[in-house]
């Protein structure tokens, strides 16, 4: 069966978006398609209907489907702890917490619950667009690489090299990358594609006629740097979702996770803050996720940003999101799940206690009615929204904000919940901005403008026609 592979000479080229893109023109011409990546490191997930966690590249891909996104879509997912352990999930499920050199040591199995998931969509889907990770040439990894070199070895898939010009050097990171491949894979290579270009395209004409010289391989398209909202993979990215002129301030923990939750509330203004930030300048400040509650809870305090919160408190609306909420309580209990038998002080802010007794997580989508009386969502109670968990422990808590879940303090001006995806509700956008006395909705599919502009601007036709051959 016929399958694109979007591979990148390192990450951040724009792997992500462009499989998105593909997966929406594909659809639109009659396709039945579907995303593929074997192996993600992201603290970025999604729940699907079945309780899954996947990375949520894939979720959105899925999306530009027009398909439910399940756990073949990304059958491993990495979740970077700190001090060099992720957390390994396979086929949606927590399996347990390991360092890079113990992974490797599990590439056997795991090399096999790819292929088996790659064969079910295969049986499926018309076409799979498989995204690779980070660069497809480190040469030191090509006996154990499943998420490039081992999937493009089962799938044979027609290979299209992503360059980021916007960083400089694309000609020579796009030569040495396909000639640093080894001569099987190079074979499956059709073409290169160069993302954010910013100038004249007469620039680039000699540059692309010496390449394609040189290497025999065809430049299939120039795409255009574009002004539009991608949800970011990783945390680098965050420092461009700063604003000057912020209304909102988000924690940004050193293990910070899901932070995707934030991306409708970015025209509002958002920045993310640490040690040095005032937080009284703000109108909301929200705790977001962390992969590790009482690691991150244990460097909010080292960076005095525990006595900021509450400082603040009964002042300024506090939200906490999942681990952030969890540290808006009393106390933190771990029984040896995360760092032995260890006991924390939360921030004291929620009269609520979070007891961490095993390993495995919740993880499931959920609808839940507004009930509590807390700030901004007060005045949509009785109304429903949409969300998903994700998280380890149990949170036993006195007034609830969204039926059994959450929490609020006395004065409502502080509340917590596990619901990731909270801010993606219409009513809650529409909360937020009435309180801020601003206009605030979802923006705009991004994934429909920028497959557009990769229409316009990649042979596309020539890509099907080199899988299909």
């Amino acid at each position: 069966m016929p399958a694109l592979m979007i591979a990148g000479t390192s990450s951040h080229v724009g792997k992500s978006v462009i499989v998105a893109a593909l997966c929406r023109i594909l659809s639109k011409m009659g396709y039945n398609v579907a995303p593929f990546k074997a192996q993600n490191m992201s603290l970025n997930s999604f729940v699907t209907k079945d309780g899954k966690e996947i990375a949520i590249a894939q979720a959105f891909q899925a999306k530009a489907c027009g398909i439910e996104p399940n756990e073949l879509m990304n059958p491993i997912l990495l979740k970077p702890k700190g001090n060099k352990m992720s957390q390994l999930v396979v086929l949606g499920e927590a399996v347990k917490d390991v360092s890079a050199f113990e992974y490797y040591k599990e590439v056997g199995w795991l090399r096999k619950i790819v292929e088996e998931a790659y064969r079910r969509l295969e049986e499926e889907f018309d076409m799979i667009i498989i995204e690779g990770a980070g660069g497809i040439a480190e040469i030191n990894l090509y006996d154990r690489d499943i998420a490039n070199i081992g999937i493009a070895r089962i799938a044979n898939p027609s290979i299209f090299i992503v360059g980021d010009i916007d960083r400089g050097g694309v000609f020579a990171s796009l030569y040495g990358t396909y000639r640093l491949l080894p001569e099987d894979i190079a074979n499956l290579v059709k073409g290169f594609i160069i993302n954010k270009f910013r100038g004249n395209m007469a620039l680039l004409k000699s540059g692309i006629e010496k390449l394609e010289d040189i290497t025999g391989v065809r430049i299939l398209g120039v795409i255009p740097f574009v002004d539009i909202t991608f949800t970011p993979e990783d945390s680098l990215s965050l420092e461009d979702w700063n604003c000057g002129e912020a209304r909102i301030g988000i924690v940004r923990f050193p293990r910070i996770s899901n932070w995707t939750d934030f991306e409708y509330l970015k025209p509002a203004g958002i920045k993310f803050v640490w040690k040095k930030d005032d937080l009284s300048e703000f109108d909301i400040v929200i705790l977001p996720g962390t992969k590790d509650t009482i690691a991150d809870l244990k460097e909010l305090k080292s960076a005095g940003m525990d006595e900021k919160i509450k400082k603040i408190a009964g002042k300024i609306p506090i939200i906490g999101i999942c681990g952030g909420y969890q540290m808006l309580g009393k106390k933190l209990i771990d029984r040896g799940v995360e760092h032995g038998n260890v006991r924390a002080k939360g921030l004291g802010l929620l009269d609520a206690v979070t007891v961490f007794d095993e390993f495995k997580k919740r993880t499931v989508q959920v609808v839940k009615t507004v009930t509590g009386d807390a700030v901004i969502i007060d005045k949509i109670k009785g109304q429903k929204v949409w969300g998903y968990e994700i998280h380890k422990g149990k949170t036993f808590a006195s007034k609830p904000v969204f039926e059994d879940d959450g929490c609020a303090s006395d004065d409502g001006m502080a509340w917590g919940t596990y619901l990731h995806g909270l801010f993606s509700n219409e009513n809650i956008l529409k909360a937020v901005a009435d309180y801020l006395g601003i206009k605030l909705a979802k923006t705009k599919d991004w994934i429909d403008k920028f497959a557009e502009i990769v229409e316009k601007h990649v042979n596309i036709e020539l890509m099907i026609d080199t899988a299909e051959l």
